[in-house]
């Protein structure tokens, strides 16, 4: 990062400055440091897990945000985490967002991430829940990066459970 340009990223209201690295959208999680860079007027930045630069959107501004929180604040390692892997759900192929293991390599966290501008609806309920079908985790989160919804799936009695949070690793 010893660039000494500095690119500024014009984004919904904000924007962020490359390799100082003030603030892109502010999100409802602690600020962290990524490695960004910009390319033919196209903005990336580097997924940790994926090991390599996808575009900056406003979607993936939240992923990336998202695992740092569950990396940082959660304590969930890295290689515990996918992302954006292709499930097959009734005869159709489907990319989560981020799934999280447990030290034993059982699914325990989906995630489902939304740009900041998206109102989470029903409909983002629904599709994590069909998710899940095929995934089978224990606990869902859904986020625009601004509001964050922790869910606990409660199979005994078939419901879901709304939890103030989600639990750390252990």
């Amino acid at each position: 990062m010893g660039e000494k340009n500095l690119f500024f990223i014009s984004f919904f209201i904000s924007e962020i400055v490359f390799n100082n690295q003030k603030s892109m959208l502010k999100l409802s999680f602690p600020n962290y440091e990524f490695r960004l860079k910009k390319i033919n007027q196209k903005r990336f930045i580097f997924d940790e897990i994926r090991k390599k630069f996808v575009e900056l959107t406003a979607e993936e501004w939240v992923r990336q945000n998202c695992i740092k929180f569950l990396e940082k604040e959660k304590k969930f390692h890295k290689s515990l985490i996918s992302v954006e892997k292709k499930i097959k759900l009734n005869n159709t192929i489907k990319r989560f967002d981020i799934l999280v293991y447990d030290n034993h390599g059982s699914c325990i966290l989906l995630v489902e991430c939304k740009a900041p501008n998206v109102k989470i609806e029903q409909n983002s309920f629904d599709q994590i829940i069909r998710y899940n079908q095929a995934i089978n985790a224990e606990f869902l989160m859904v986020t625009n990066g601004i509001i964050h919804y922790y869910c606990k799936i409660n199979n005994i009695e078939d419901k879901i459970e709304f939890l103030k949070e989600i639990p750390s690793n252990k």
